[in-house]
């Protein structure tokens, strides 16, 4: 139980500091300060930093990918079973809608989501990598829902508009933080029920959008 409490509490730490300081900007020494453990506590629960961040994605990632995974798949047999072409609205609600609502999962997740969107504004790729290569299988199995429910579009500009709406949730998910020009009198706190709504509602139109 106490190695299990430790183990918490320095994964605690680097997602902190790693969001908040870089994973590159961020030493060990930092973080057993942090955590209030020593080295070698570190050392014997991950061995080392590159294992440290790989264990602090996998915590929060793996948990919404099997969410996704299972509501991306019924998707999918049911429209086997039914012999049609899935919805797409269906698809984005499936993927979209755990996503946002990881934001409410507990403390530290908000530290988490700046954690990814240093990630990918890093020229340095060890981040990012770690964490493509743990969502690859539910972008292949999302992207393939969305070929098959746009058949009338060329699967490269799905891959394209598919790539818009990723960029566009990544902005929507710090927009608390990223929106500085906010015109007077405007309220930008809604809930999460709206959010999903006004963001599927959008970005199915654009995914809808007839190619010429």
């Amino acid at each position: 139980m106490a190695n299990n409490k430790t183990k918490k509490c320095i994964l605690d730490a680097a997602e902190k500091l790693f969001a908040r300081q870089g994973f590159y900007a961020t030493s060990l020494r930092m973080l057993t300060r942090e955590a209030g453990v020593n080295l070698a506590a570190v050392n014997y629960h991950f061995g080392s930093k590159e294992e440290l961040i790989k264990a602090v994605i996998e915590r929060r990632i793996l948990p919404l990918n099997k969410i996704r995974l299972e509501r991306l798949l019924n998707i999918k047999d049911n429209a086997g079973a039914d012999d049609c072409s899935p919805d797409v609205r269906e698809i984005l609600f499936a993927f979209f809608e755990p996503t946002f609502e990881f934001r409410k999962s507990g403390k530290g997740a908000q530290d988490f989501i700046s954690l990814i969107g240093r990630a990918f504004s890093d020229p340095r790729d060890t981040v990012r990598k770690l964490f493509l290569n743990m969502v690859e299988s539910v972008f292949q199995l999302l992207f393939e829902l969305l070929c098959d429910a746009l058949p009338s579009l060329p699967k490269n500009i799905v891959y394209l508009r598919l790539n818009f709406m990723l960029g566009a949730m990544a902005h929507s998910m710090n927009m608390s933080q990223m929106c500085q020009l906010i015109p007077d009198g405007l309220n930008l706190k809604v809930d999460s029920s709206t959010l999903v709504e006004q963001f599927i509602m959008f970005t199915a139109t654009g995914l809808e959008a007839p190619y010429e």
